[in-house]
């Protein structure tokens, strides 16, 4: 197959459509990328990135078309608005002029939806299908996860989402319940197909070694791992910790986000320093070293309708990696916990829970430890692993 794969984001920036393009390429399909000059998540221009340069480069031999957008800085509002809406507005040009031929458009889309307008237009172009992989359902996530509760900015956000989604051949979901929400939006559930992530190969159980265990404190260690924001309810974390910190019991925290200050600044206000650890940002490739070290991987959710719908996309890579979980969290997420039997789970921003949950699990056995992790080890294998999940939408694209 002839695949354009439309996305924001794109190598050097980490996202797994990375993963999916070079797997795509390496099983044969001449796959190109259109994307946007990366600045996620600093917001800024990576090295040897700029407005000028480049245009088109080849990454691990696929041909990357990189259409110009305004930097997203430091993630404000207005910021956010100019850095999505200049990436649709540029990538309408760019999709211009592009030569080639592609029977498949695969539009990646987390945030924001609009990437949606590019792959209908691309599909356009090309009279081919469109498929959109949506992982963020729009408007409700702009309102809970952003903060926006103007009417009128959300009706028209609702309004180009439904044209989305009426426009596109085919619907991918990274969650079931995602139908629940797309059918209160009219789509036709003919279109819709599940299709979750999986986790990149890399993501398995590992050995600790003592370069990266130096750099955890001593104790029980939780290691929450991705995005800190508004969306991963740290509040519920700090409280729950702020319980029982009379416990040798740490948090080690991997990621960036834009609510990293203000969690820094109450985890001061609350004297609770001493408890967390933010150890920075690295590559996906070393993460499962890093989930080898810790006693118990953490994820956490805020309570809303719009998350209890998602399968938080950390949660597969924590399966594979055969570690104990605890989630704070409601829906698919908590289901699927539950299901694989891999740890604990309390509701969303239930700090009193979560604590209980904490200390269930810290003085828990080895035995029921080593239980967990091979559940969520079997689990993995039985529903998120990468090559059925290629083949299935090698067949989704030939199919359809």
């Amino acid at each position: 197959m002839k695949i354009l794969i439309i996305s924001q984001y794109f190598y050097p920036e980490n996202f797994r459509i990375n993963d999916l393009v070079y797997t795509l390429k390496s099983r044969g399909h001449k796959v190109e990328v259109l994307t946007g000059k990366p600045n996620y998540p600093r917001g800024e221009y990576f090295e040897n990135y700029s407005w000028a340069m480049p245009k088109t480069e080849i990454i691990q031999g696929v041909k990357v078309h990189r259409a110009n957008l305004i930097l997203r800085k430091k993630g404000g509002g207005l910021r956010l608005f100019l850095n999505y809406f200049s990436f649709l507005f540029f990538g309408l040009f760019k999709i211009s002029g592009l030569k080639g031929e592609y029977n498949k458009v695969f539009v990646y889309a987390p945030s924001p939806i609009t990437v949606g307008f590019l792959g209908i237009y691309a599909a356009w172009k090309f009279k081919c299908k469109s498929f959109l992989w949506v992982h963020d359902l729009w408007p409700e996530s702009v309102k809970v996860a952003g903060g926006i509760e103007n009417k009128f900015i959300l009706n028209i956000i609702n309004s180009m989402t439904k044209i989305i989604y009426r426009n596109t051949a085919k619907i991918l979901v990274q969650s079931p319940e995602f139908k629940t929400y797309l059918k209160k939006q009219n789509v036709d559930l003919r279109k819709i197909i599940y299709y979750p992530y999986y986790a990149e190969y890399f993501y398995k159980q590992q050995t600790p070694k003592a370069d990266y265990k130096k750099k955890f404190p001593q104790g029980f260690n939780l290691l929450f791992a991705g995005n800190i924001g508004v969306a991963q309810s740290f509040d519920t974390i700090i409280n729950a910790i702020e319980i029982i910190q009379q416990h040798n019991i740490n948090v080690v925290i991997i990621g960036e986000g834009r609510d990293k200050e203000r969690v820094e600044q109450l985890i001061n206000e609350k004297s609770l320093s001493n408890r967390f650890f933010f150890l920075g940002s690295y590559p996906p490739e070393e993460m499962p070293e890093y989930f080898a070290c810790a006693d118990v991987l953490m994820i956490s959710l805020k309570k809303a309708d719009i998350f209890s719908y998602t399968i938080p996309s950390k949660l597969q890579s924590y399966l594979a990696c055969g570690k104990p979980i605890i989630g704070s969290l409601d829906g698919i997420g908590r289901k699927i916990i539950q299901e694989s039997k891999s740890g604990y789970v309390s509701d969303a921003e239930d700090a009193d829970f979560l604590a209980g949950n904490i200390l269930k699990i810290y003085n828990d056995s080895d035995m029921i430890k080593k239980k967990f992790s091979s559940n969520a080890i079997r689990y993995f294998q039985n529903n998120f692993e990468k090559s059925y999940l290629i083949e299935k939408l090698e067949d989704i694209l030939r199919d359809y």
